[in-house]
């Protein structure tokens, strides 16, 4: 459009923005050219430093491509901001009317969203540190000429930062400034080189499992602080946001060595180190071992204790080698003389047979085999017949030189590594020398058996047949395969292995095996009283339940009942006769994780029969008639797996006499919770077994399923009404934890305040 011809909207826009094109201002015309050398490796999409910039200082530049267009395509099309507000000069008429289409497409609303994003970002910066427009500031650095430059797309459909900037602009106030990520730029290095932000991330994944972001932000006195910000495991699947703020170099290098030192460790000796996370009071991330916390100003005295543990276990292996290296001696010896009384019955049963062919042979074997000629007996055979076992060197503890370790007051990471793999190295060796022990035990105790046997086929040998075979047979028949418990050694001793229920990877099938039960074994009325336990409905339930009800409790539920139902428009007389029956419109296709269906969704009101006319005598009566229901569903239906469940509350909503929905996923419990007003939270865990009366909250429990079109299983919930006692409550385990909860998780300024949740664990017996 030219020009000439503006609508009353460009000329209203114009006017708000302040921009006169028959005059632009000065500033916009002059322009300083830019030597800007487009970066080689570069993702647009990742922002690597924030700053407060003045917008004075901000050239813009406008360029006939898309945002997604590499940056050296777009940079090189690029033409100032005063070559498409030019109206007068021809070589600029497309230049100008695409300003204008611009102008027309953009929202005033849109703009002043941006003006109070940046507002909001003049006061602080958010936790996260990006925010949702943060994508539309193409702007970028000049270090040739210590310029910025905002590079605006025209072929994009999101204008509203570039119009915001250039209002700005029009404003003339020499102190403005806006909060934005720099693109294109690469980390300085004033607080850490280069190769060093980059170690900070694999370092945070391998004790996060989850990769950071990390940011150079510059406040508004140019002051640069490091921002690390990501995601923690916190308890078993359930995560909590961080912000680790380097304001020094001081501060940015201690926390890389402690990383450092750390991830070397855990790297190298990951049968001995293991750090866990967790949320401090400030959002931060506290690392520890084994329940100590660790800091960086701690380490040099962490590292001696450290090694003198370490010292310590590797003292107890020596004396522990030393003592079964003897015991293994002695059960060598023992193989020994048995194999050989062994070898003597074999040959005593082979000679019988050879002599027993003639009379003269068992007169032979009589004499030779008799009571008072004896074979050899044990005592004989060691001192006779023992060979030699080839031993290992032995050493001569009194006249070995002991080496007396050289005592330091710090150890460096290099000294605590070689020192636990010698310790590793002696472990393995206690290992090794407990299985030959094992092994050598099983031999021993089948020869006695085997010994035993011989000696009564001897005596029994005139009842035998002639075969060498039968005797083997027959002396092996007591043969074990392996040693009863009490007998072996203590070799870090494995439980059995049993299937662990795992939501991520069970829920699906889960879900589909209850659906099926529970539309096979409980009638519509029970399912309908399930449902409501999963309404707003449960406190009042409980209240009755437990005999807790007072007459205004009950009035006031009614009231809101009365309420909702008349907000949502569902609020109707009572009629004497419902021509439907129940029916609804089946011709409506609804879709439950994309498989369709034409069912009906539950309705509360519907099954609590509320109407203008319903009085709290009846509504008490419905509510009665309801926990019945649910005591005969809970009757019906047993969880055939042991689980762990879940739930979430404050210390006055949980009594474990009343009417408890739990959640079998612990991250979603959490997240729809943790809104609560209490800053100390707790956490049930329940380690549901076998046969425990439940029942999932699985697709039919929320439709009324009449036209037989509802998919099969628990796609609609995670959560689960079980019917547990105090009683049942066994071996409570405690544990606390901190998880970053921001009051409304789609405002990037939204209040961020630290939870504390005590999880409180038990067996159900």
């Amino acid at each position: 459009m030219p020009s000439a011809k503006k609508d009353d909207e460009i000329l209203k826009k114009l006017e708000y923005l302040g921009l006169n094109l028959s005059r632009p201002p000065k500033a916009l015309k002059d322009f300083q050219e830019l030597e800007y050398k487009v970066p080689k490796f570069y993702d647009e999409s990742q922002y690597k430093q924030y700053r407060y910039i003045k917008v004075k200082d901000i050239q813009i530049m406008l360029t006939p491509a898309n945002r997604k267009d590499e940056l050296e395509e777009k940079f090189k099309k690029a033409s100032p901001l005063a070559d498409y507000l030019d109206s007068k000069n021809e070589e600029n008429f497309i230049k100008h009317t695409t300003f204008l289409n611009m102008l027309k497409s953009v929202s005033i609303e849109r703009i002043e969203e941006i003006e109070k994003e940046q507002e909001k970002l003049a006061k602080n910066i958010p936790f996260k540190v990006k925010f949702n427009s943060n994508y539309m500031w193409q702007i970028y650095y000049s270090k040739n000429t210590d310029k910025y430059f905002m590079l605006v797309p025209t072929e994009d459909s999101e204008y509203e930062a570039f119009f915001y900037l250039l209002k700005k602009k029009l404003e003339n106030k020499r102190t403005s400034t806006i909060f934005v990520p720099i693109s294109g730029v690469e980390y300085t290095t004033e607080y850490l080189k280069k190769s060093e932000y980059q170690n900070i991330e694999n370092y945070m994944w391998l004790f996060t499992k989850n990769w950071p972001l990390v940011y150079e932000v510059y406040d508004k006195d140019g002051d640069l602080s490091i921002e690390i910000v990501g995601q923690t495991y916190v308890y078993e699947k359930i995560q909590s946001w961080y912000n680790i703020k380097l304001e020094s170099k001081e501060k940015a290098t201690s926390f890389y060595k402690l990383l450092k030192a750390m991830f070397i460790l855990q790297t190298e000796l990951p049968n001995y180190f293991l750090f866990k996370t967790k949320i401090n009071e400030k959002g931060e991330i506290d690392f520890y071992q084994e329940g100590k916390k660790i800091e960086y100003e701690d380490i040099p005295n962490w590292l001696s204790k450290e090694y003198e543990l370490c010292n310590q276990e590797k003292e107890k292996n020596d004396e522990l080698i030393e003592e079964y290296q003897k015991k293994l001696e002695k059960l060598k010896s023992e193989s020994v003389i048995m194999e050989i009384e062994y070898l003597e019955k074999e040959k005593q049963i082979s000679t019988f047979l050879e002599c027993k062919k003639t009379f003269f042979g068992k007169v032979k074997y009589f004499f030779k085999f008799s009571k008072g000629k004896k074979t050899k007996t044990k005592e004989k055979i060691k001192e006779e017949e023992v060979p030699e076992v080839e031993e290992e060197e032995k050493v001569d503890l009194s006249a070995k030189t002991i080496r007396i370790p050289v005592i330091k007051d710090n150890y460096n990471i290099e000294e605590l590594i070689q020192n636990y793999k010698e310790l590793e190295a002696k472990e393995n060796k206690l290992k090794n020398l407990k299985m030959d022990i094992n092994a050598l035990k099983l031999k021993n105790k089948n020869l006695s058996k085997k010994i035993e046997n011989a000696s009564i086929f001897i005596k029994e040998i005139d009842s035998h047949k002639k075969s060498i075979f039968e005797f083997w047979k027959y002396s092996n028949k007591d043969a074990v395969e392996a040693l009863p418990e009490g007998e072996e050694e203590e070799i870090n001793v494995v439980k059995k292995i049993e299937k662990i229920f795992d939501f991520e990877d069970d829920l699906e099938e889960f879900g589909k095996k209850y659906d099926q039960i529970i539309r096979n074994k409980l009638t519509e009325e029970e399912t309908d009283a399930v449902f409501i336990t999963n309404t707003n409905i449960i406190e009042i339930l409980n209240k009755i339940k437990m005999n807790e009800l007072l007459p205004k409790d009950l009035d006031n539920n009614l009231k809101q009942l009365k309420k909702e139902a008349s907000e949502q428009s569902v609020l109707f007389e009572n009629e004497d006769f419902d021509i439907f029956g129940g029916s609804e419109d089946s011709t409506k296709v609804g879709k439950i994780k994309n498989k369709k269906h034409r069912e009906i969704e539950k309705d509360k009101f519907k099954i609590l029969e509320i109407s203008k006319n319903t009085k709290q005598i009846g509504y008490k009566l419905v509510l009665e008639q309801i926990i019945n229901k649910i005591k005969s569903a809970l009757e019906k239906v047993q969880i055939e797996e042991e689980l762990p469940v879940y739930k979430l509350v404050t210390e006055e909503d949980f009594d474990s006499n009343g009417i408890n929905v739990y959640n079998i996923n612990p991250v979603e419990e959490v997240e729809k919770n943790i809104n609560i007003k209490e800053d100390n939270i707790n956490l049930f865990k329940l380690n549901i077994k076998k046969k425990t009366e439940g029942i999932p909250f699985t697709n039919i429990i929320f439709y009324d399923n009449q036209n037989r079109t509802l998919p099969v299983g628990m796609d609609l919930s995670s959560r689960i009404l079980l019917n547990v006692k105090p009683d049942d409550f066994k071996n409570e385990n405690t544990y606390k934890f901190n998880v970053i909860s921001l009051e409304n998780k789609e405002d990037d300024f939204s209040k961020m305040k630290i939870k504390t949740i005590n999880v409180f664990e038990y067996d159900i017996a």
